[in-house]
């Protein structure tokens, strides 16, 4: 059983992507649901697919996006900020901006997960997450 089931996930994806896969496999659940979600609509993957084989084991198979000429991914650091041993918190005003604007921020806010931009937006602070970039 992992302890940390979003660090596992940006661990998948991170080796991956430096493997240069074009598909990573993952366990599902619905938290990782809304960051594939996410990182689908801010455009650092290509695509995605959750499978459900009828029983408890749900996987999520994400298409990684690479630039077609230099083989660069869209993803260039992904970076596990709260864990289970220190949560990190921030109110609106102190919400992180990744790569000064560039990167994404991931917050579980209580309105949902979103990135910072949306949560500044919605003017809601929560859990930072992750930093995508």
């Amino acid at each position: 059983m992992v302890t940390d089931p979003i660090a596992d996930y940006l661990t998948r994806m991170r080796n991956a992507i430096s493997a240069k896969h074009r598909v990573v496999e993952v366990p599902g659940s619905k938290l990782k649901r809304e960051i594939t979600k996410i990182l689908f609509e801010k455009g650092y993957i290509l695509n995605y697919k959750f499978e459900n084989d009828g029983q408890s084991n749900q996987k999520i198979k994400i298409a990684l996006k690479y630039h077609p000429v230099t083989k660069q991914s869209a993803i260039s650091d992904l970076k596990r900020i709260s864990s289970p041993g220190l949560r990190k918190y921030v109110s609106v005003d102190e919400l992180p901006r990744v790569l000064n604007g560039l990167g994404i921020a991931i917050v579980s806010t209580s309105k949902g997960l979103m990135t910072d931009k949306e949560a500044r937006t919605l003017n809601v602070g929560g859990e930072v997450l992750c930093y995508v970039s």
